[in-house]
């Protein structure tokens, strides 16, 4: 005679989710372990040190600067504002490819700058190029006829 239990039978069950995270977190710790134990091997390479070489102002650019108080240098000598546009006239009538390389100091206006481009460009000069570093800084107290230092050569 078979009696029957008053506690419900269950059948077992494997939970597999939980089994699953288990597998993945050994996986990636497996990985990981791997992973830092692998030495990165290489040649020895002797390369070359960086060599700085200053070189000397280019010849055929003409260099002019303007300095706070709308002071204008070129080629490092004083040239009253009168006589800035003469001045590249001259230039330009001996070499009509003249190359010009504009600077301007820290304190120098934005509109005096623009004017002396304007100026360039109605003598007719037509190679303007552009310092976008710091020129080496003229001080506003220098006199005219006093030169300024040398601004660095354009690239």
């Amino acid at each position: 005679m078979k009696v029957s239990s008053p506690i419900p039978h269950k059948r077992a069950r494997i939970e597999i989710i939980p089994l699953i995270d288990i597998m993945f977190f050994l996986l990636a710790s497996f990985m990981m372990v791997s992973l830092s134990q692998t030495h990165m091997k290489g040649i020895r390479v002797n390369l070359p040190a960086p060599v700085v070489v200053i070189q000397p102002p280019d010849p055929t650019v003409t260099r002019v600067q303007v300095a706070s108080g709308n002071a204008t240098y070129i080629n490092g000598q004083y040239v009253p504002d009168d006589q800035v546009k003469p001045t590249l006239q001259q230039l330009h009538s001996a070499n009509p490819e003249v190359k010009v390389s504009i600077s301007a100091d820290e304190q120098a206006l934005h509109g005096d700058v623009i004017t002396l481009l304007d100026r360039i460009r109605d003598v007719g000069i037509k190679k303007i190029g552009y310092q976008v570093r710091a020129s080496s800084p003229v001080t506003t107290g220098v006199a005219p006829g006093a030169a300024p230092p040398a601004p660095p050569p354009p690239h």
